[in-house]
């Protein structure tokens, strides 16, 4: 093995390395998590912590005894960065304090609807807002509740925020705190209808506000239409004539899905389900290559964000469900020619949970892929701030760079290669589960 060899893969495994295994003394989730209250905003500690906070000043509540605060400055850790950078967040940090303010519409129940922007909190550079509106609050980047009913309407100025880890229930949990005039008050996370499976589950109130990823999810969509439509423009005035320009560059990927994915695996009725695979295609593709994108308006880990793949591959499992054959239920349900035995206590209801399993693959394929590559890209660049000692060690941070910048720019290049794969493959197993479905019968 040559020494270049086992210099890269030294580097390689330190990189992951050091993300796995990132210290975890200060650690503190930027998705917070909150405890369930099942909606009732009063539900235990939602009144005010009786427990005295230093009124001014962001770090001066950082050891009150409801927590430390969120903008106390630690030791930096690797896992925590790459989670926060591909998080999903109710506004966009461009650089320091600047932000993309975001459009937020919130509910809760008995208090109404809040329509408004972030803008409202006055965010500062660590995504934490210096005021609350009608009880709502901005934690790194993440709209939250107060539960004290005293707060529910008007504006008051927040001192600080503060987190302290807890154990509800034999799970582990971190509840955020709001520091207004001295008091510590317990703070919701939105609603997220997991059922406590990812942490989540019902609070005081939900949240519908235009986010991160569906302003990027909004604003590839919208690009895409002015492409295609300059492409149906220019198709409709060349009719006959060779393509060129746009045309010539989007042809070819037309002609590949239709002649290497829909065709061979739906059959002679493939022309019915060509533009949801055009558009499952050019949607996560555009997504992926969008979220490549280091800066404003790139960076969205859009496909890596799991509620988005359960959608897409829920599309998938209806059309190929609802355009089913009597043929394919047939045997799905009640193979002919199979002991009723097996078919009862075997096959049938491996097959049933096929069906199931097959958006599942589908799903996670996608996420998993996309979000490892942007943990992989975010753990080598963190190899800078960890060899030079978040920038007290000059040599170290020197080093890093070194390190960093090769396999950050190998990793990238992988990426965007990930971006067709990922496309491709969603958009082929969608016409095989969906040629499959529709099959007919072979008759000998």
């Amino acid at each position: 093995m040559t020494f270049a060899r086992k210099y890269w893969i030294v580097l390689i495994i330190s990189g992951l390395a050091t993300c796995a295994f990132a210290q975890h003394d200060h650690d503190h989730s930027h998705q917070p998590q909150t405890e369930q209250t099942h909606g009732d905003p009063t539900h235990s500690q939602n009144a005010e912590m009786s427990a005295e906070a230093p009124a001014e000043g962001h770090h001066e509540g950082a050891h009150s005894p409801c927590g430390h605060s969120v903008s106390e400055e630690t030791e930096f850790n690797a896992g925590d960065n790459a989670v926060h950078h591909i998080a999903d967040a109710n506004a966009i940090h461009v650089i320091g304090n600047t932000y993309i303010h975001l459009p937020v519409i919130l509910y809760a129940p008995g208090h109404g609807w809040k329509f408004s922007t972030t803008a409202a909190f006055h965010a500062h550079h660590h995504g934490n807002g210096e005021a609350a509106q009608d009880g709502y609050v901005l934690v790194h980047g993440n709209v939250m509740r107060i539960q004290n009913p005293q707060y529910a309407e008007g504006e008051v100025k927040v001192d600080d925020y503060t987190h302290k880890d807890t154990t509800i229930d034999g799970k582990p949990k971190t509840m955020y705190f709001a520091v207004i005039n001295g008091q510590c008050n317990l703070l919701d996370s939105k609603t997220t209808f997991d059922g406590g499976l990812m942490g989540g589950g019902v609070t005081s109130f939900y949240d519908y506000s235009i986010t991160r990823n569906v302003f990027t999810m909004l604003l590839t969509v919208l690009v895409f239409f002015f492409l295609f439509r300059s492409v149906a423009n220019s198709a409709t005035k060349r009719h006959g004539q060779a393509p060129k320009g746009l045309q010539n560059f989007i042809e070819p990927f037309y002609t590949f899905i239709r002649d290497e994915v829909a065709k061979p695996n739906i059959g002679p009725k493939y022309e019915k389900y060509m533009p949801y695979l055009m558009s499952a295609f050019f949607f996560i593709l555009g997504l992926n290559l969008i979220g490549q994108i280091p800066f404003f308006p790139g960076g969205a880990n859009v496909t890596g964000n799991i509620s988005i793949t359960i959608v897409l591959a829920l599309l998938t499992f209806f059309i190929s469900t609802f355009s089913a054959k009597k043929h394919f239920w047939e045997h799905t349900l009640w193979m002919p020619g199979v002991p009723a035995v097996l078919k009862i206590f075997i096959l049938t209801p491996i097959e049933i949970l096929g069906l199931f399993l097959k958006p599942f693959t589908l799903l996670l394929r996608l996420f998993a892929n996309i979000t490892a590559g942007h943990i992989v890209i975010l753990s080598f660049v963190s190899l800078i701030f960890i060899f030079g000692d978040a920038g007290k060690n000059m040599t170290g941070s020197i080093t890093g760079i070194i390190a960093s910048v090769p396999l950050s720019l190998f990793m990238m290049t992988l990426e965007l290669l990930v971006a067709f794969l990922q496309a491709f493959i969603f958009t082929m197993l969608s016409a095989t589960y969906i040629g499959t479905a529709i099959e007919e019968p072979h008759h000998h």
